[in-house]
């Protein structure tokens, strides 16, 4: 424990450091709004570590994520708001306070246990259910707006937000109770889509187009598979077969725009029959 300790000081220690007088002129320029761009890009490269299981990659970009709370917690510090303890104190009560089963209703500490003989949760949908009520609470004392769907950040990607959402509706019983109705969501705007596009009316088609996205995210959500990675995974596939296509029109001599449909065609296929007898490169 001292070692991290030492660790997170020195970082601190950096990182005032650089904001300092005799710091680096790019850091002290820095805002809250000029970095707002990096949070986004360094989560991503984190993502990408995990895809890539390297320790040492994952490592890396966790620490480069760190790097952008370390350097707004100095900025808030500076301007008098809150500085880096403040921050990881907040996290720790909140974990507290929302594990009630784990450490009990009125926890300080991580060493503190809950009443044996008080009810519990049962499952991780208990968890969330309970999560969700505790927060519910939280944000009608600090007199915040009551709705379980708030603490959905706008700038989430859309799949990622819908699934999102309709995941905190869920924790109170607005959801269907398998898979099936989703399935059944999902074709039932499949078919107003058909419908908007047969009227030609481009408001109702990208009003219908929106409703299809979101109800297969929400089918996504109801299989346990994030719509987010799993088009993710899509568009890794789509880029493979198709710099296999464009390699295999540059064996032949075509040019790009000179190849005709069926040509390329023919070469996705291959690539798709190559892809599946082998599974980790589709």
């Amino acid at each position: 424990m001292n070692r991290i300790a030492a660790s997170v000081d020195r970082l601190l220690a950096i990182m005032a450091r650089l904001r300092g007088p005799d710091g680096c002129p790019w850091d002290r320029e820095q805002t809250l709004s000029t970095l707002r761009p990096y949070v986004l890009e360094e989560t991503y490269e984190v993502l990408e570590a995990i895809d890539g299981g390297d320790p040492e990659a994952h490592r890396e970009e966790l620490g480069d994520l760190l790097l952008q709370i370390v350097f707004q917690a100095r900025i808030a510090e500076e301007e008098g708001r809150f500085d880096f303890g403040g921050v990881a104190d907040a996290i720790s009560e909140k974990l507290l306070s929302r594990h009630p089963h784990v450490f009990g209703p009125d926890a300080r500490s991580p060493e503190a246990r809950p009443d044996p003989a008080a009810p519990g949760v049962r499952d991780s949908d208990g968890v969330l259910r309970q999560w969700a009520a505790i927060k519910k609470k939280e944000n009608e004392a600090k007199g915040r707006g009551k709705s379980v769907l708030e603490g959905v950040p706008r700038e989430l990607p859309g799949l990622a937000r819908a699934e999102r959402l309709t995941e905190k509706a869920s924790r109170i019983g607005f959801d269907w109770p398998d898979a099936a109705g989703a399935r059944a969501k999902v074709a039932e705007e499949l078919g107003e889509l058909d419908e908007a596009i047969a009227s030609g009316n481009r408001a109702r088609m990208e009003d219908e187009l929106g409703d299809l996205l979101f109800a297969t995210a929400n089918l996504a959500r109801k299989l346990g598979i994030p719509p987010e990675e799993a088009l993710r995974g899509t568009l890794a596939k789509f880029i493979s077969r198709f710099e296999y296509v464009e390699e295999g029109l540059a064996r032949r001599g075509v040019a790009h725009g000179d190849a005709t449909l069926e040509e390329m065609d023919r070469l996705w296929d291959e690539a798709k029959a190559l892809s599946r007898q082998n599974p980790r490169t589709s």
